[in-house]
């Protein structure tokens, strides 16, 4: 969807946040980046800082503890971004003025069946999984929406979450969990990749600020590169690979420590540890 088409579905609609924390801070940014008016957008959060920081900014509070429903009865979208274990006693104090709003819920874990049952039954509900690069507008976000959302309803979804980067529709609810594992917790698998690498360039004689540029600038690249290719990441893995050269060295260093299957269980650990939860939330 273009810039301009999310402009025009997201024209004069009303969007509430339940919740003021840090993922609803840069979904709120993407927004007005894109063209929404702060005062089209109001904030549900007990803080009184958080609700000050973001009035500031010419965004609607609100306190829910004193009032739920300000937020939400006049909204055309609701998005859920609250802790998991506090979402139903949150959500209770506005389920009688839910109508024909779209839910859309951030939290991990929450399956719309479950949503649904906390919501009173309520069944206009859409589950994102985004991850935190979404602060700089630049994450990756996978949607699911059950059988009962409509076209525009899923339009409204889309232009809201590609405020923020990337969007990808799911067919099957349970593949949130492999988007947890391929994009929604993987920022923190780069980090701790160029924590390593800074690690090792300080290590072999550089200094910190080098070390940090050089492996920060060159993720960044290798991203915006495959990104831009027609070829495949292992095909431009081939193609900059020099036979008896240094990265082939290296790339060898790391088939025989089988760094490739290591990295598959890290992501399977992360996909069970997802399923996991949704589990314990039932």
């Amino acid at each position: 969807m273009s810039q301009q088409n999310n402009n025009s579905v997201l024209n004069n609609k009303k969007i509430s946040f339940i919740g003021g924390g840090n993922m609803a801070q840069a979904l709120i940014s993407g927004l007005v980046g894109c063209g929404v008016k702060p005062e089209m957008i109001t904030v549900a959060d007990p803080s009184a800082d958080i609700r000050q920081q973001l009035g500031a900014k010419g965004l609607k509070t609100v306190d829910p503890t004193a009032d739920a429903t300000t937020a939400v009865k006049d909204a055309d979208l609701v998005v859920l971004a609250v802790k998991p274990q506090v979402m139903k006693a949150v959500v209770s104090g506005f389920t009688d003025v839910l109508d024909k709003q779209l839910v859309m819920s951030v939290a991990a874990g929450l399956s719309t069946e479950l949503l649904a049952d906390m919501l009173g039954g309520y069944q206009n509900i859409i589950r994102a999984m985004p991850n935190t690069p979404a602060m700089i507008q630049m994450g990756a976000t996978g949607l699911y929406a059950t059988d009962s959302i409509s076209e525009p309803q899923k339009q409204l979804a889309t232009a809201a979450m590609e405020a923020s980067g990337l969007v990808m529709w799911v067919e099957d609810e349970e593949h949130l969990h492999a988007v947890t594992a391929v994009s929604g917790s993987a920022p923190a698998y780069m980090f701790y990749f160029l924590e390593s690498m800074i690690d090792r360039g300080v290590a072999l004689g550089l200094d910190n600020e080098q070390a940090s540029s050089l492996a920060m600038q060159t993720m960044l690249g290798a991203a915006k590169m495959a990104m831009g290719s027609d070829d495949t990441p292992a095909e431009l893995r081939r193609k900059v690979t020099s036979p008896n050269g240094t990265t082939q060295a290296a790339i060898e260093s790391m088939q025989a420590d089988e760094v490739g299957r290591q990295i598959g269980e890290a992501m399977q650990a992360c996909y069970d540890r997802s399923q996991a939860l949704s589990e314990e939330m039932k």
